[in-house]
């Protein structure tokens, strides 16, 4: 099963928590821009306050949008047809520390890696080398 990323263009990549995965053949990532569009009908597409992401999701491909909050309905924009969305459970907490002065964060929002950790985890495909490269991994993972 695959994974499409898109990332927003303002994504600062030196920040982001899922480029050092880049180069895995089963995750696809595209950049957005102003013309981008993404046809996501068939995809289960990880959102905040959409039902619970659950077993009987396993199968179909997963859309997970890198941006930050504040520019998340930008990137929302982009993405055509209508994806199943599903959120996570609403008990994991990130392990990353939040610093913005300017806009409150979801209470349950986690850095792009991690969603893309549990969400994988609860369909059937826990694999912690998605989290070799954070940071936070042994925090985050404590939780489990």
């Amino acid at each position: 099963m695959n994974t499409v990323i898109i990332r927003h263009p303002k994504e600062r990549l030196k920040k982001c928590s899922l480029e050092p995965l880049r180069k895995r053949s089963d995750l696809i990532f595209y950049k957005s821009s102003s013309s981008f569009k993404f046809q996501a009908t068939g995809y289960v597409q990880l959102t905040v306050d959409s039902p619970p992401l659950s077993a009987d999701d396993q199968g179909k491909p997963l859309l997970l949008l890198d941006s930050t909050w504040q520019l998340l309905p930008d990137l929302e924009e982009k993405i055509m047809g209508n994806p199943t969305k599903r959120s996570l459970p609403s008990n994991i907490q990130t392990a990353f520390p939040r610093k913005s002065k300017l806009f409150n964060d979801p209470k349950n929002g986690l850095a792009s890696v991690e969603a893309l950790y549990v969400a994988l985890k609860t369909l059937g495909n826990q694999d912690p080398s998605l989290l070799d490269h954070y940071y936070w991994k042994d925090q985050f993972l404590a939780q489990f």
